[in-house]
């Protein structure tokens, strides 16, 4: 062996014996002693290496420290976003805003799924139309087009609410898992055909309400004008609406949390340590943690995108979320190029004619436009975006240094007498909460939000007014309550100041805009995503 053969040689040593394997693992107990998976003991099953399920169509964000808050002063605005450290865990962003495709494919499986038995779920999926009303603009091609034309297809949803937004994210969550355990083997494609009506003999319909424990809905028929007189239809028989959101509607939280719970069309495929059935479960790494808006923090960190150039530091005091100070791109490749869809100016929607600046007059398609440093399109401009926070004007003072959020009620199962789970309107775990566990308020600091401002302008038929709490000089002061939510980014229809991702506007979480769309978020598990670079 010659000398760089034995240098090799000593250099791999080395390496392989500083590679040690872990000490902590999943064959014996570091504690106990005790050995895992030993049907001679307990037969414990000890799980290890499942990490995060990339959920379909996000960015991972890697999460880090950065400057929340206010990267300018301007004498004008509200000062309700006062600039502080704070750190952000990872997690999963849309890399775009939900588009009006996304919510018609939700609509459709409400209509399919619901449309004989409760169809006011689905009027109360069903986006305000109105929205694109104005008192003195032409707006009736949107009013009529813009949710179901194929022509605005990949454009951003709005006229949505903050509850409509939540509601879609657990449909989108269950849709997903549900696809998950379909493509695993646990669960069978649901039978669709299932709901239209049929035709039900008498010892047919008394088997299936013997069996499930519910009764089938006689559908009402039109004769047709070709029937003869006195001819009868056959019946025609629809399952209840109870026996699909109990048995046929897929439910994460209800499929994770009881045990009894199983649909008609799902199998179990799994083994537990002992060869008997078991349902798959978050350990088996199948499925995903769940979509929801992300809090106020997780926003404007992915809107800025702070990432460590090759000394370690980020940029810190941009003001929008591309690079620079302008609107338009300097780069050479795309120089002169509008980074976001605004207002430049009174009455510029979108340039001159032969010239268009950022081509589109209302909102653009999501993928318009170049991505900021996470991948993710249209974090400033086109629409602004709900996120979870409830509105505080002093939050940013009260935030906790790390993952930040003011809105949270702490909930639990719901439980019937005999000790089982109970079951909500929709089909989901019933959840309840006591007041302690309500911390929307907590250290609320904002006195505009402790005002007492719902006094009554009307009093014609109040017979006694030293009853009613009467202030007709603060009829204009803000109405900041528990459902009031935050929303940012800037839209179509604003000046470029909005697009800073640090201001801040607010909404009742029952109202909706033109301006007004969503993304989704989703934490992660287990350790942080890893850097690019490693």
């Amino acid at each position: 062996m010659n000398n760089v053969s034995k240098i090799l040689f000593l250099a791999m040593v080395v390496l392989f014996s500083a590679c040690h394997s872990r000490e902590l693992n999943t064959k014996v107990s570091n504690t106990t002693g005790w050995n895992y998976y030993d049907r001679n003991t307990t037969n414990f099953e000890a799980i290890e290496g499942v990490g995060n399920v990339n959920p379909p169509g996000m960015v991972p964000i890697q999460g880090g420290t950065f400057t929340i808050g206010e990267k300018d002063e301007f004498l004008t605005a509200p000062r309700n976003a006062a600039n502080r450290s704070l750190t952000v865990s990872s997690f999963y962003m849309d890399k775009y805003e939900i588009t009006n495709l996304n919510w018609n494919e939700y609509l459709h499986w409400l209509r399919i799924v619901f449309a004989e038995s409760a169809p006011e779920l689905i009027e109360k999926a069903t986006p305000d139309h109105k929205v694109w009303r104005e008192e003195l603009a032409y707006n009736d091609p949107y009013v009529t087009n813009y949710f179901e034309h194929p022509a605005f297809s990949f454009y951003p949803i709005v006229g949505v609410t903050w509850e409509q937004a939540m509601t879609y994210c657990q449909w989108r969550t269950d849709r997903v898992n549900e696809m998950a355990l379909i493509s695993a083997g646990a669960m069978a494609v649901p039978d669709f055909q299932a709901l239209i009506p049929r035709e039900w003999d008498d010892q047919e319909r008394e088997e299936w309400e013997t069996q499930y424990g519910y009764q089938l809905v006689e559908v009402e028929q039109e004769q047709s004008p070709d029937m003869m007189d006195g001819e009868d239809l056959p019946p025609l028989y629809r399952l209840p609406f109870e026996y699909i959101r109990d048995k046929f509607v897929f439910n994460t939280e209800k499929y994770l949390v009881d045990e009894s719970y199983n649909p008609e069309m799902g199998r179990r495929p799994k083994r537990d340590s002992y060869g008997n059935d078991r349902k798959v479960n978050l350990a088996d790494g199948v499925m995903v943690v769940g979509y929801r808006l992300p809090t106020e923090s997780e926003w404007e960190f992915a809107a800025y995108a702070p990432v460590a150039g090759e000394d370690g530091l980020t940029i810190e005091g941009k003001i929008y979320p591309w690079s620079g100070y302008h609107p338009r791109d300097l780069s050479k490749a795309n120089v002169g190029r509008l980074q976001a869809n605004f207002v430049r100016g009174r009455g510029d929607m979108m340039g001159v004619s032969g010239a268009l600046n950022d081509e589109y007059v209302i909102t653009a398609p999501v993928d318009a436009f170049l991505p900021n440093d996470f991948g993710l399109y249209n974090m400033a401009g086109n629409v602004n975006e709900w996120v979870m926070d409830v509105y505080r004007e002093t939050s940013y003072q009260e935030l906790s240094e790390y993952n930040s959020f003011r809105g949270n009620i702490y909930m639990k199962p719901k439980l019937k007498e005999d000790g089982s789970f109970e079951i909500d309107s929709l089909g989901c775990v019933a959840r309840e909460y006591s007041g302690d566990d309500d911390k929307r308020d907590f250290r609320d600091g904002d006195f505009a939000s402790l005002l007492n401002t719902d006094y009554p302008l009307d009093t014609v038929g109040v017979k006694n007014l030293s009853e009613v709490k009467f202030d007709p000089t603060d009829i204009l002061a803000p109405r900041i309550t528990k459902r009031t939510r935050v929303y940012k980014g800037g839209s179509w229809n604003d000046r470029i100041y909005w697009l800073n991702p640090s201001t801040r506007r607010y909404l009742d979480q029952d109202k909706c805009l033109s301006t007004l769309g969503f993304r989704c978020a989703m934490s992660t598990l287990g350790d942080q995503i890893p850097s690019g670079n490693k």
